[in-house]
């Protein structure tokens, strides 16, 4: 069963890097763009593209990747607030609260319908995508135990 798991590991580790290389690339396009208060359609295409690779990446983050570190680790599962409360401990991630907002901020990108609220969106998806791309690097070096 272990090698099934490190299997599923090495796949995920490659999927994490895959897409924080694309959220990365989004990110710069987006950060060329800038803050506005009114986007043209094709920014607007840029950042919905951005904010939709950013909920993808926060999702494969703590919905599969930190639940199958927890496997590894033997940890009891547990909730959402479980899964990112000991990703904090473990280091792989700088906090909690900060995690738990990015996973609120995720549910309101997949909810939200209201243009005027999408630019504080933009905002914090640009302020925390470095937060991202940070814990996928966190997250490999904490694998390396597992897969040598």
């Amino acid at each position: 069963m272990k090698d099934l798991h490190l299997e599923l590991l090495k796949n995920e580790l490659t999927l994490l890097e895959d897409s924080a290389k694309i959220l990365s690339r989004s990110f710069q396009r987006c950060q060329d763009i800038g803050h506005k208060k009114e986007y043209s359609l094709e920014e607007l295409d840029h950042f919905e593209g951005l904010t939709s690779r950013f909920a993808r990446l926060s999702d494969i983050l703590i919905q599969k990747t930190f639940r199958l570190i927890e496997i590894l680790d033997l940890d009891l599962p547990g909730t959402v607030r479980d899964r990112i409360n000991r990703a904090e401990k473990k280091d792989l991630i700088r906090s909690a609260q900060l995690f738990v907002e990015i996973r609120d901020l995720r549910n309101d990108i997949a909810h939200e319908y209201l243009s005027k609220k999408f630019i504080d969106i933009y905002q914090k998806v640009m302020e925390w995508t470095p937060v991202l791309l940070e814990t996928v690097q966190n997250v490999k070096k904490y694998c390396e135990r597992y897969i040598k």
